[in-house]
């Protein structure tokens, strides 16, 4: 059988990464499994998903390297066989029409109470529940209505489906039984009677549940007098999202559907509905979270959260494809950088991680630098000057100066938009850092130091070489320790105290322009 996946975002403008990485996990288990990835537009909701929202979609899945396989399938084309669908299920006594509140009847679908062809029903046992006397169990074809005990005796209010006790009986103070459902439950389906059962104290029924096996998350279950029957169609005549998704499932032919665990109690409901719509249901994996730092889930408050966001900040989308696989699953070793050919071999959903995965941004970003590293320099250069074009200091470039520049540069870049720092190579005197300047240039003995040493530079071959061997020279004759002069002479030379080799950087800036600067900084920070 040919693997087939999906992605089914509802587009509202952004792509948060939660949802992309959903993506990129369905996209690397095709091509593992020479399956096919398909996208599904969930536009239903008009108000948010507009052909920019989508727009931006498809953008972004172009730029992180998404291609699908076959024409995207958009959910609002597929109205007419969700509702033909919710037609054969009323048809088939699957679903019923219900009003409450005063609305118009709204579709809902009845967990089936004969579970024969489900898959995953289990019998767990006799359940036996205290129930506040004061509140009569109530039961209709909806399902069945009570109220437990709280600890300081008030009743709380409880809801579960027929199918969750479909045996149930019910049971006075004196322990004699006072109703029994299995005599009334035909007439309910049937005849829509209901039922008021006043005064009992205790509940008795068979448990059962639904369970499957989660491809991440191992094997989950849940009771069945925890569910209820859920609307299908709204009053509007609208389909809701558990309907319009299954039977979108079914047309593209879904066969693994692979979400955040967010959809974990969806996909009980949808088993469901596969089997009552005469369809097998999909193999399912569930995604862990990714979190901030104090464990909740992450979002925009926390950073860059949208796929936008970091291409804006200068993210390669070779870099964030790779460290968002990395955010909930491991290839088996220690490695981190890895090409998409390596990930599309080694990835499978059973190195997919079950616990939350924690954003770390310093991360990324040092795995973004690693990429930038192995840019062919034309690659990069062009991108630089992409960048740099929308800085002040740019205008009139020296286009052969910036590529000498860029070249020093790339290995120490871990974001393109870095270029915004590279200021001080193309101006006449940079902006210097106060704090840094009172710091390292305010200390006794460096004023005189860099006065020799601008003196010294007027003699030396302007190669790294010799400004190294010019500046051990200084550093030696002022008594200073070798080295302790480079971070002063950084700061007179650039404002700032971090950058490339400062050899290297010194003979990019030129003769005039570095001798200039440190009399500058001598004359406007030292203390001599």
């Amino acid at each position: 059988m040919t693997t087939r996946v999906r992605f089914a975002p509802s587009p509202t403008g952004h792509v948060h990464i939660g949802n992309i990485r959903a993506a990129i996990f369905n996209w690397l288990y095709a091509r593992h499994t020479g399956g096919q990835f398909l996208l599904r537009v969930e536009d239903t909701d008009r108000e948010r998903s507009t052909p920019e929202a989508i727009r931006t979609l498809l953008d972004a899945m172009q730029w992180l390297g998404l291609d699908y396989d076959e024409e995207p399938l958009y959910q609002t084309s597929q109205a007419h066989v969700h509702l033909e669908a919710a037609e054969r299920l009323l048809n088939d006594n699957q679903a019923y029409r219900s009003a409450k509140g005063g609305a118009e009847e709204a579709t809902l679908f009845r967990i089936p109470v004969v579970l024969d062809n489900v898959p995953g029903i289990e019998s767990v046992g006799p359940i036996e529940l205290d129930i506040h006397p004061e509140a009569p169990v109530e039961i209709d074809e909806t399902g069945i209505s009570f109220a437990l005990v709280s600890k300081k005796g008030k009743p709380i209010a409880q809801t579960c489906c027929l199918a969750g006790m479909r045996d149930l009986e019910a049971f006075d103070d004196t322990g004699v039984r006072v109703y029994d459902l299995s005599s009334d439950l035909d007439a309910i389906l049937a005849d829509g009677k209901q039922v008021t059962v006043p005064g009992a104290v205790k509940l008795r029924f068979t448990r059962m549940q639904i369970a499957y096996g989660d491809l991440v998350k191992g094997r989950l279950a849940k009771p069945l007098d925890s569910m209820r029957d859920f609307v299908v169609v709204r009053s509007d005549g609208s389909p809701v999202f558990h309907l319009a998704n299954v039977c979108d499932d079914i047309t593209q032919g879904i066969t693994h559907i692979v979400r955040g665990d967010d959809h974990v109690d969806n996909t009980y409901r949808h088993i469901f509905l596969f089997t009552a719509l005469g369809a097998t249901p999909p193999e399912y994996g569930h995604l862990p979270m990714i979190v901030n730092q104090h464990g909740k889930p992450y979002s925009k408050r926390d950073g860059d959260a949208f796929v936008g966001d970091f291409r804006d900040k200068g993210y390669l989308p070779e870099a964030l494809f790779n460290y968002l696989t990395l955010l909930g699953w491991s290839p088996g070793d220690d490695r981190e950088k890895l090409s998409r050919s390596e990930l599309v071999e080694l990835f499978d959903l059973d190195r997919v991680l079950s616990t939350p995965a924690q954003m770390d941004h310093r991360k990324l970003q040092n795995l973004n630098g690693q990429y930038v590293v192995d840019m062919p320099f034309d690659s990069f250069l062009e991108q630089a000057e992409q960048f740099a074009s929308a800085q002040p200091w740019a205008a009139g470039l020296d286009q052969d100066r910036f590529a000498e520049v860029a070249e020093l540069l790339q290995s120490r870049t871990k974001l393109i938009t870095d270029v915004d720092t590279w200021a001080h190579f193309f101006v006449d005197m940079p902006d210097y850092d106060e704090d840094a300047c009172r710091k390292l240039l305010g200390k006794p003995g460096i004023g005189d130091a860099l006065t020799a040493l601008a003196d010294a530079l007027l003699d030396t071959d302007f190669t790294p070489d010799g400004i190294e061997a010019t500046i051990v020279g200084v550093t030696g004759a002022a008594g200073i320790r070798t080295g302790k002069l480079n971070q002063p002479i950084r700061v007179a030379v650039t404002g700032c105290t971090i950058g490339a080799g400062i050899y290297e950087t010194m003979q990019v800036l030129g003769y005039d322009r570095s001798i200039a600067r440190i009399r500058h900084a001598v004359d406007t920070y030292c203390d001599e």
